[in-house]
């Protein structure tokens, strides 16, 4: 044994150069919910299916030094969905009752910054199928002339459903089928949404009138039972009908009430009336009785068109739509417009003048306009013309035209608008004509308001102001650079007094803003426009924002704070502080990259701040520096780290590599600290003895007297001549430790203590348990167990499991092989994969026999475990021989699992295990044996090789 593992560690070592453990990311997908099926598909895609609203859970396994971060994304479905913001090691994706929009390809991506990052995808198919939905459709042709007519009938079922469902058609309880009756045809249309079939009744027959039930299956698949729908076909069954108690429109005041009845007129089954409010649902205070829908106090959020259905699955829904207007008036204007034909921005007499008038209302086209002259009506004149709707305007505005204009056309005039006959209150407008009461507008911008600065985070006011003109129009602000959009985020801004408040200004609305007249409420003429610049002054960017720098103690230290942007551009002040005390140095130039060179000591560790300052403030670059050692990086694929001690305890190969350990002083130990339930188990410096980490080299340390089944946590923090670093924390956990094949024969007969490397999954309810015909219980049950082993030798020995009390059934008991490595060995030629025979007797005798499954496990980056071989109930007997085929993907087990049946008569056994290396035959013969058994022995060195590349083969997976 001293010389395998001085061979061992000697052909590990040397590949421990370069980056030595450091190795990029490797991921696994392994599921643990609750899965119908997973398997691989034509283009080794791996699937998971699952019922809907059951719980999927997806794990990302990963492997690689240091540890990879893992994050989820999901496609085919809702691209991209990122279920953590913030990776986490060993994620887990957990959705609870899963819906059908759920399904797609899941993505884990694992990195670790080495390489390339590894990702791995399954597409997650989830089963689901609906109530069908059963419609009926008539048809009547002439047939012959006029000598009778002919009466068909279409009985529609649809479905959704993942996996597409099977269709079964019934007349009373009696199964339709096609062959069997002329009368009737059974097809799938073409262009249907879902799932479709069609039976259809021709030349309708008094038999036909039955109950027809149309019943889906998607043949239990995730154990979804079938679903059904039934319909009465009548001589009656007819459409439906309706007709509204009002007109297609209703236009309402706010606050008036609304009733709106649908009547049905026909149909039978009698239909269901069914309202709704399109795009959006009703409004909260909506009521509905039978097919009246009442609207209490209608307010302008539930104006919209409501929709009417009738439906009793007989041909088409019958529909029918109310567009409910509620009215509505705000924002009266009006504008002046002079003569535009001679291009005059002033009113001039014996020219045209068109004073406009125009009000924001719905509905639009009902407003109504009056036009008054010192306050008597105007009518159509030769001077004066009325046009409701000004073709030139925007529509929904009212001009009056004064025609070749004299001096008795100066007066006040007033624009009116209302809905006749409504009580929401009409709006009015006065616009004062005379030669002093009318003038173009003259923009201005205040002195030294044509550059605005301000602090950021602080308010500022752009002023653009009308300091001339009649009458004087609101101004409206917008952005001069193209696309860029209002801190409120519209493309304009109107302010009645022309000054532009902004609040907790930003950086990124610098810039310029254009101030112009608006085009309303005053001479609609070329519009005035300048511009006002805002300066957005912000403390300097700097680069590092923060930095954790290690340096030995007495080397040379420097420290640079990058300057990227500021405004303004010139600094007022640098300044460099240790722990929050100033630093003295010589004074900073200005122009030049801030800097801080020094000699460390232990004495002038610590933060370090780089304090740059401008007329807008100051910003920090921090610097943690010290020689505090960087931490240690667990290793998580250390193969077999497990040993079990007497005692029920165990031990645990703790492993971990030192992050740049040249970076600061030498690291002569560690702390480690082992707590359960936040009480310490174990404190204590583990002591290097001179030895230097290096770079990417594994550093290993057991941990012992640790007891079965518990998990702990370990902390460990690196340790130099002058300080300690920080404390790192994993989770150790317990895991069946797994044994390598001894060099012996091929067939394991169970007939020592140590069943040949077989060890109890600790995971199970129970044991499998050793005996013979001598050591038997002579209280056993009766009627089940063999009295010999396989051989009849009463002296043999075989592996059983007793199902006696306190068993219950379901209870499982798990055995399982030693761990056998395929990269030892060659497949056959064009193959990837070493194909194994697997053989074994088992013995399934008594009343109550449960199952025995064989599964195989794979060890990869994960173990998965699928079932290769599986009999249940009662066999006879005798023992029987049981033999199959694997091709194993990587290192692999065979596991026996027992599962107790529904009484004490059910003991299973199990003996003379083989597994040989080629494909199984009708009759094994010992040369083919390479892996397990009982006396026969191979050469030495055949199996340190073989043990050499189980081993290299796990550590570098």
């Amino acid at each position: 044994m001293e010389l395998f593992w001085i061979l061992l560690f000697s052909s590990v070592y040397p590949l421990t150069g370069g980056q030595g453990v450091y190795a990029p990311a490797n991921a696994q997908i392994v599921h643990s919910g609750e899965a119908c099926n997973v398997k691989d598909d034509n283009i080794s895609e791996r699937i998971y299916t699952i019922k809907e609203g059951d719980t999927l859970v997806l794990q990302c396994i990963v492997k690689g030094h240091p540890r990879p971060q893992v994050r989820w994304t999901k496609t085919a479905g809702s691209a991209s969905d990122k279920f953590q913001e913030k990776p986490i090691f060993n994620e887990t994706l957990r959705i609870e009752s899963i819906k059908r929009i759920k399904g797609g390809r899941y993505y884990c991506k694992a990195d670790n910054g080495v390489g390339v990052a590894a990702i791995k995808s399954i597409r997650v198919d989830v089963q689901y199928l609906d109530v069908p939905v059963l419609t009926v459709h008539q048809t009547i042709s002439d047939v012959r002339g006029s000598y009778y007519q002919e009466k068909t009938v279409f009985l529609r079922c649809t479905v959704n459903s993942n996996p597409p469902a099977r269709f079964i058609w019934k007349r009373e309880n009696m199964l339709i089928e096609q062959s069997k009756d002329n009368g009737v045809d059974i097809y799938e249309p073409l262009y249907t949404q879902g799932e479709t079939k069609v039976l259809k009744l021709k030349n309708l027959r008094p038999r036909d009138f039955a109950n027809y039930t149309c019943q889906v299956s998607v043949r239990n698949v995730c154990n979804i039972e079938d679903k059904s729908i039934t319909f009465r076909l009548t001589n009656a069954t007819s459409p439906p009908m309706v007709r509204l108690s009002v007109n297609d429109t209703v236009v309402v005041d706010p606050g008036q009430d609304v009733l709106l009845t649908c009547e049905v007129t026909a149909g039978f089954p009698p239909p269901t009336v069914v309202w709704s409010l399109y795009p959006r649902s009703l409004p909260l205070s909506a009521q509905v009785r039978g097919p009246t829908l009442i609207l209490r106090a209608v307010t302008l959020d539930d104006a919209g068109v409501y929709n009417c259905t009738a439906v009793n699955n007989v041909g088409n829904p019958a529909r029918k739509v109310v567009n409910l207007v509620v009215r509505t008036m705000s924002n009266l204007t009006f504008q002046i417009t002079p003569d535009s034909n001679k291009d005059s921005e002033t009113i001039q007499m014996g020219r045209d003048l068109k004073l406009s008038c125009h009000v924001d209302a719905t509905p639009q086209d009902k407003v109504n306009y009056t036009w008054y002259k010192n306050g008597a009506p105007v009518f159509n004149s030769e001077s004066l013309i009325l046009l409701r709707s000004d073709p030139d305007m925007a529509p929904g505005t009212s001009s009056l035209e004064i025609v070749d204009m004299k001096f008795r056309d100066l007066a006040t005039y007033s624009c009116v608008a209302n809905f006749p006959g409504s009580r929401v209150p009409e709006l009015r407008v006065d616009v004062n004509i005379s030669q002093n009461s009318v003038s173009p507008p003259v923009l201005s911008v205040p002195p030294g308001g044509q550059v605005v600065s301000v602090r950021e985070g602080g308010n500022v006011e752009l002023v653009c102001l009308v300091v001339d003109g009649k009458p004087r129009p609101p101004i409206l602000w917008s952005r001069a650079e193209k696309d860029l959009l209002m801190p409120s985020g519209t493309a304009t801004m109107e302010t009645p007094d022309g000054r532009l408040r902004l609040k907790n200004v930003s950086r990124d609305m610098m810039g310029a803003y254009r101030c112009q007249t608006a085009p309303y409420n005053g001479l609609n003429i070329k519009r005035r426009e300048l511009q006002v610049q805002l300066n957005v002054q912000f403390p300097p960017i700097l680069d590092p924002v923060f930095q954790d720098a290690r340096w030995r103690n007495s080397q040379m230290v420097t420290l640079r704070c990058n300057i990227l942007r500021s405004n303004p551009p010139r600094l007022t002040d640098i300044r460099w502080f240790r722990n929050g005390d100033f630093v003295r140095m010589p004074t900073a130039d200005l122009k030049e990259m801030p800097e801080l060179k020094f000699k460390l000591e232990p004495t002038n560790n610590g933060s370090y701040e780089c304090r740059v300052s401008n007329n807008a403030g100051t910003s920090t670059c921090t610097f943690n520096v010290s020689a505090q050692p960087y931490n240690a990086e667990f290793y998580f694929d250390t193969p077999n780290p497990v040993r079990i001690l007497k005692g029920n305890n165990y031990s645990y190969n703790l492993q971990w590599t030192q992050k740049d350990p040249e970076a600061t002083d030498r690291i002569i130990g560690y702390w480690i600290n082992v707590r359960k339930n936040k009480q310490n188990v174990l404190w204590k410096q583990i002591d290097l003895k001179g030895k230097e980490p290096e770079q990417g080299v594994l550093i290993s340390h057991t941990i012992s007297d640790l007891k079965i089944p518990l998990s702990y946590e370990v902390r460990l923090s690196p340790i130099t001549t002058y300080s300690t670093g920080d404390f790192v924390s994993r989770i150790i956990q317990y895991s069946e430790p797994y044994t390598y094949p001894r060099p012996s024969d091929h067939v394991c007969g169970f007939e020592n203590e140590r069943i040949c490397g077989f060890s109890q999954d600790r995971s199970d309810i129970f044991d499998w348990t050793r005996q013979n015909h001598l050591t038997r219980n002579p209280k056993r049950s009766a009627n089940t167990g063999p009295e010999t082993d396989r051989s009849g030798s009463k002296e043999g020995y075989y592996m059983y499991i007793e199902t006696s009390s306190p068993r219950v059934q379901g209870d499982k008991a798990r055995l399982l092989s030693p761990l056998f490595n395929v990269s030892s060995v060659r497949g056959p030629k064009g193959s990837g994969r070493v194909p194994y025979c697997v053989s074994f007797y088992y013995h399934m005798k008594g009343k109550h026999i449960g199952t025995l499954n064989v599964l195989l496990r794979v060890r990869s980056i994960a173990s998965v475990d699928s079932v290769v071989w599986m009999k249940s109930g009662h066999q006879g007997p005798e023992w029987r021989k049981a033999f199959f085929d694997i091709s194993p993907s990587g290192p692999f087990q065979i596991v026996f699992e027992g599962i107790r049946g529904a009484g004490f008569e059910g003991d299973i056994a199990i003996d003379d295990v083989s597994i040989t290396i080629g494909r199984c035959k009708q009759e094994n013969t010992v040369a083919s044996a390479v892996l397990i058994g009982g006396s026969h022995t191979l050469p030495v060195a055949s199996w340190l090789t073989f043990g050499l590349s189980c081993i290299v083969s796990l550590l570098y997976r």
